[in-house]
């Protein structure tokens, strides 16, 4: 079973995509919507499109350990989408291109904590 900080059901990812704002880079599309929660949840989504079932697994495995290792805001529910072309870089410029998204929405704990201190 998966612990909390992961998006399980359909209805989650569904709110998500309907409700939830739009990052977009060349690797990853990035869905993000604000839950009341204590914590943020992830989706990831990886279509067909980017390959076979080893080349789907790799892609989302990398996902998760580039979330894993990044301190993000919480109170979010976010799902990242893979584009094809992340099936093909390293996992050093997938990893550029979600801080870049969370970048720009954000949601990095870092840019949060920084945004804080200034106002005080």
């Amino acid at each position: 079973m998966r612990g909390k900080q992961y998006l399980t059901r359909e209805a989650h990812y569904r709110a998500v995509f309907k409700e939830g704002k739009t990052w977009v880079s060349d690797l990853a599309i990035m869905k993000t919507m604000p839950n009341s929660l204590t914590l943020s949840r992830y989706g990831f989504a990886v279509s067909r499109r980017i390959g076979k079932a080893v080349t789907r697994n790799t892609v989302k495995r990398r996902l998760r350990e580039i979330v894993r290792l990044t301190r993000i805001q919480p109170g979010w529910d976010i799902v990242f989408i893979a584009r094809p072309a992340s099936a093909s870089v390293r996992y050093a410029t997938l990893e550029k291109a979600v801080r870049g998204l969370l970048s720009r929405a954000g949601l990095l704990a870092e840019e949060y904590e920084k945004a804080c201190l200034s106002t005080n």
